[in-house]
């Protein structure tokens, strides 16, 4: 099993369908496609590179990137992606960390590619020497074989605390999520267009799988990377696209759905369906995306040890409006997708009953086969099959999962347990606020009291007290925070979600 062997079946019934984008121009049919994947292939073997060596891909979103990734495959290499955002010095440790063979990049984010070491060779894909791997040679050199589980993708965790763990993917596992995407998230025809507006180093890279499955268009936008209006003009030339979202990218769609003033119909004259996760989607925020776009949303739940594949919350679900507990599930994640398993467990791994917060788990053939070169954090991870997510939460009596929060980010407060988020929910609904963050500062009374970072929205004058007063009139008053924050702006990785962990340490110099 071969993730390449996609490519070329796709090649063979589809030769001439257009198949990647950089912006509104296309610069590959799938048989294009193929044929730049198997020379690159067959450069890299020449190379020397034998099956199983790691080829890292240090680059800004790029049409060339689907190229280079697959091209990988067919020589039966691993892929490690790399988001473009990181430091140089944090690349090289990935470098070293993965023992990888070769590199390639792009000049934007690496200057200087001999700056990285220890490599056997690093290209530029936008090179004259990358241009004559693509473009010369005939013929097409067989597909290296490889097991289903083999590692195909190795991802670095975002590594918010410590040094990045690389999480091992098989083939198998990106099949599994590429098939699981048609029943549990979109349809997907060969007509539709994906856009790679998120980096294609994280989930929306390997969203092409089910893409090319169907047969689909690849988008690159031309500024590669988010830009919302560009988003709006390119679905409005090429036809409605889809992607792949963090929750920080649907807010400015919806800002820019709102400033142009569209209709949810004109909306939908760009976006087919806009799939988000990787951090919470508070209700506040989805039900005002629905109202401005209207259906065109999915929510998934899952990690990079469980790639995209988690929970879903459908468009059917978000939709209905007449279901009595319709705004619970607007809060929820979902229901677990088609080949996974979800509980929520005690700390012995025992299921709890509905209603009742513990560890989610995720058992099924997306879970990863563990962390590179780290049998301890695999150990831990992964126990008797099941993943263990480090996340917190309760299944409703119809299996839809409500997350709490990290394990590590529960404040217990005067023997009290205060998940943070519920106190997110509540104050994102308060006027003026646009992001919220709360997180749990020592104290030697209480053990830990609530603190809540809020970003007003651009005008907006906010004060403790007023805040105080709507979270008094919401929750328990056990659970609001004690002391309150007015910033500019929340810390956030590269792909988009809040560092509590640096909330933290701001809070522990303050004192």
């Amino acid at each position: 099993m071969n993730l390449a062997h996609l490519l070329e079946r796709a090649a063979l019934q589809h030769p001439a369908r257009p198949a990647i984008f950089s912006g509104t121009r296309c610069v590959a049919t799938h048989s294009d496609w193929a044929l730049c994947a198997a020379r690159v292939g067959a450069h890299l073997r020449a190379a020397g590179l034998a099956p199983g060596d790691r080829v890292v891909i240090f680059m800004r979103n790029h049409p060339r990137y689907l190229e280079l990734m697959f091209g990988a495959w067919w020589a039966g290499l691993v892929v490690v992606p790399v988001n473009a955002k990181l430091h140089l010095k944090e690349v090289q440790w990935i470098v070293e960390n993965a023992a990888a063979r070769w590199a390639f990049v792009t000049s934007d984010v690496a200057p200087d590619p001999a700056a990285l070491t220890g490599l056997d060779g690093v290209m530029d894909a936008e090179s004259a020497t990358c241009s004559a791997w693509l473009e010369g040679g005939e013929g097409l050199p067989a597909i290296e074989e490889r097991a289903a589980e083999d590692t195909a993708w190795l991802f670095y965790t975002s590594g918010t605390t410590g040094r990045p763990k690389g999480v091992m993917l098989t083939h198998r596992n990106l099949m599994t999520m590429g098939l699981t995407y048609f029943n549990d998230v979109d349809h997907v025809d060969p007509q539709d267009a994906i856009a790679y507006a998120a980096p294609m180093s994280h989930g929306a890279g390997i969203y092409a799988i089910p893409h090319l499955m169907a047969g689909a268009r690849h988008v690159v936008p031309a500024s590669g990377g988010f830009d919302a209006a560009e988003l709006f003009a390119l679905g409005r030339q090429l036809g409605p696209l889809s992607l792949f979202a963090a929750p920080t990218i649907v807010k400015r769609i919806v800002d820019e759905a709102e400033a142009q003033g569209l209709a949810p119909e004109q909306c939908g004259q760009s976006f087919k369906t806009i799939v988000y996760g990787g951090a919470p989607m508070y209700a506040a925020d989805i039900q005002r995306a629905l109202r401005a776009m209207g259906p065109r949303f999915v929510q998934i739940y899952g990690q990079g040890e469980s790639p995209m594949v988690g929970t879903a919350l459908s468009r059917a679900h978000l939709a209905d409006a007449s279901h009595p507990r319709h705004a619970e599930r607007l809060a929820s994640v979902g229901v677990a997708q088609t080949p996974v398993r979800i509980r929520v467990a005690g700390p012995s791994g025992e299921p709890l009953q509905p209603g009742v917060v513990g560890e989610v788990l995720i058992q099924g053939d997306s879970v990863m086969a563990g962390y590179w070169r780290n049998h301890e954090a695999t150990a831990a991870a992964v126990r008797d099959g099941w993943l263990w997510t480090g996340d917190m939460g309760a299944l409703d009596a119809d299996g839809f999962l409500t997350l709490k929060d990290r394990s590590k980010d529960l404040i217990i407060s005067g023997g009290s347990n205060i998940y943070p988020r519920e106190v997110e929910e509540v104050l994102l609904t308060a006027p003026g606020v646009a992001e919220v963050a709360v997180v749990g500062a020592p104290d030697p009374e209480w053990g830990e009291i609530v603190v809540a970072f809020v970003v007003p929205q651009p005008g907006a004058a906010l004060d403790a007290r007023t805040l105080d007063a709507f979270c008094l009139d919401q929750i328990a008053r056990f659970k609001r925070p004690k002391r309150y924050e007015i910033v500019d702006a929340l810390p956030k990785n590269n792909y988009g979600k809040v560092l509590k962990t640096v909330l933290r340490e701001r809070l522990a110099v303050d004192t």
